[in-house]
């Protein structure tokens, strides 16, 4: 099969490297705590050297920072602590100077509503002076031209005259999806926070205020956009009760409702439509969606849709980062996954894509997942290195666009297991403490745990740049604390050994080019599925082919060579490897030694 790698929409993302920042915890510049744009720019140049393609910003608007600025105010300003539009102007003219692109995260399902904050729905180079605050009108009359600009509903109210939300639905951070406002006397909906209400894209004047935005920030030089949780944007129009799956709650959560709405081909189709126009890049974050075809839909090239999509299940390894240890009980509640999980969703996305001619985005870690390295391998002192080494090969040698998060380079890990709460800032985690009963000692503890395993905050803690205080980071306490391992794992000490993990993921992005056709749009098979400590797969082209396993083991194994890929040990040449395995003579039914946490390509 020869996969539609000419087609103008897979020329932007066939074989380009993305890296992903988390501004507040990248680089401070002017020493208040907080990474900003200004400290980004400050480091394009190791960013260059990766090298990367893409960068990737999370959310930089103005906020009043509820959810760590996924709560916007204008998105037509720039949040006061990470910088100015001067700012973000000079980053892309920076990127574009060494050839790279700008992304920017645009959250279209939801925006701010706090006392004090407005959202600003006007570009300031066409209305300088003026102010359209969206949800303050709403909520003042229901005559007002923006009273339909988010989702409102009146109460229900039962016989007993006790007044109600409109259904039962259930707040991603707990309790209703549904607030009461007075005045209107109504009330509205939120699928996260209560001063994040949702937008009501139902609206034609919504969709246009949204594509303004859209393309306010493409015509300053960005180049696309990573759009957070856009499957939300369009809601079952009777908004039905769900049925009742958690007895303990009268809140349920029924995310089909939401999920994938009948209007939101012609939404995304839209948004596609302008990415058109501009040439640019889309990646949009779906959560919740297995279902192969739905997914297809969203990023098949002939669909002029997005580029690809985020669905967390496993568009590469992400998925298993969110699902394949989050049980009924909920993300904190302790479960157990094997790496015959990992192989097998793994196989069905890399399969699926390429036989659909559709496309993978690749990702072991973002902003909202822990780091990789606690999660999928060993962060030991010992074993960090080979760790960091070998996740980077499972990842980077599958078919699709590479996305590596701010510290992946480097192998940094999770916060250390005895942090207090008092540490913490995500208000997931901390809304999540806040419901565990005082009394209960074990569990907090067994809490904790989990915190230092899965929480935001271990994706959030300060870039550590080299050994001066704060990791280099900033000349002031950081809003988060530091990782207290920074004196010997850093930016500036990983940059000159050569050895190094950073000089392996650069290693293994240039190979990525090098071999597009294999690694990059090749085809994608398992060697073996139900191994317990290997992951080996083969991918396959015209010419040549190449052999990847991995042990994820901390001991050596033993793996028998099977009869399909024995030539490609017997023939090729090893081009990526922290070991230096015989391959010479083996056969079908041979077995080769894997060591510790390590890896082997054979081409």
């Amino acid at each position: 099969m020869q996969r539609q790698t000419d087609h103008p929409r897979a020329r932007v993302v066939i074989d380009s490297s993305v890296y992903q920042i988390y501004p507040a915890s990248f680089k401070d510049s002017n020493g208040d705590g907080i990474g900003d744009l200004k400290g980004i720019l400050s480091q394009v140049d190791y960013i260059q050297k990766l090298p990367v393609d893409i960068v990737w910003l999370n959310t930089i608007f103005k906020s009043p920072q509820i959810d760590m600025g996924y709560d916007i105010s204008d998105y037509y300003s720039i949040h006061e602590t990470i910088g100015t539009i001067d700012d973000v102007d000079a980053l892309i003219q920076g990127l574009h100077y060494r050839g790279m692109k700008l992304v920017l995260d645009l959250l279209v399902n939801t925006t701010s509503q706090t006392v004090g904050e407005i959202f600003v729905a006007y570009p300031p180079t066409i209305a300088d002076n003026v102010k359209t605050p969206w949800f303050v009108n709403a909520a003042s009359s229901p005559s007002s031209r923006y009273a339909d600009f988010y989702i409102s509903k009146k109460p229900r109210y039962h016989e007993n005259g006790q007044r109600h939300p409109p259904n039962n639905w259930a707040s991603y951070f707990g309790g209703s999806a549904w607030e009461y406002d007075e005045p209107p006397g109504r009330y509205y909906s939120h699928l996260f926070r209560k001063r994040q209400p949702d937008l009501n894209c139902e609206n034609p004047r919504v969709r246009e205020e949204l594509y303004r935005i859209i393309a306010f920030w493409l015509d300053r030089g960005a180049d696309g956009y990573r759009m957070d949780v856009i499957n939300f944007i369009s809601k079952h129009p009777d908004f039905p009760d769900a049925p009742y799956n958690k007895a303990a709650s009268k809140w349920q959560n029924r995310s089909e409702y939401y999920l994938h709405g009948r209007r939101l081909h012609e939404y995304w189709h839209d948004i596609g439509m302008i990415m058109k126009e501009y040439d640019r890049f889309s990646v949009g974050e779906m959560p919740e969606v297995k279902d192969q075809n739905e997914i297809l839909k969203r990023v098949g090239f002939d669909r002029e849709e997005l580029n690809m999509i985020f669905t967390l299940e496993l568009i590469l390894i992400s998925w298993v980062s969110v699902d394949i240890d989050h049980v009924p009980g909920g993300k904190f509640t302790r479960a157990n996954w094997t790496l015959g999980d990992m192989n097998r969703i793994c196989s069905k996305w890399q399969t699926f894509m390429y036989e659909n001619d559709g496309w993978n985005r690749l990702y072991l870690e973002n902003h909202d997942q822990p780091r990789s390295i606690s999660r999928f391998a060993l962060s030991s002192p010992e074993h960090r290195v080979l760790s960091a080494k070998m996740l980077a090969t499972f990842l980077g040698f599958q078919s699709g666009t590479v996305f590596v998060y701010q510290g992946d380079e480097l192998g940094m890990r999770n916060v250390p297991w005895d942090w207090t709460i008092e540490k913490y800032r995500d208000i997931e985690t901390l809304n999540h403490w806040k419901e565990i009963p005082g009394t209960q000692t074990s569990l907090t503890e067994a809490d904790l745990e989990e915190y230092a395993l899965k929480a935001r905050d271990n994706r959030r803690t300060p870039m550590t740049w080299d050994t001066l205080p704060n990791a280099g980071f900033s000349t002031s306490d950081p809003w988060i604390p530091v990782h207290e391992d920074f004196h010997t794992l850093n930016a500036a000490m990983q940059c000159r050994d050569p050895e190094s993990a950073y000089h392996y993921v650069s290693r293994v992005l240039s190979l990525r080019k090098e071999f597009k056709d294999i690694i990059v749009i090749g085809s994608f098979a398992l060697v073996y599925l139900r191994h317990p400590e290997v992951s080996a797969y083969v991918r396959r082209s015209e010419d040549p082919n190449d052999l990847v396993v991995c042990n994820f083991d901390p001991r050596p194994v033993q793996w028998t060579v099977p009869e399909d890929v024995s030539d490609l040990l017997r023939e090729g040449r090893v081009v990526c490897s922290n070991f230096s395995p015989s391959c010479d003579g083996l056969r079908a039914g041979h077995r080769l030694s894997v060591a510790a946490v390590q890896r082997l390509i054979s081409v």
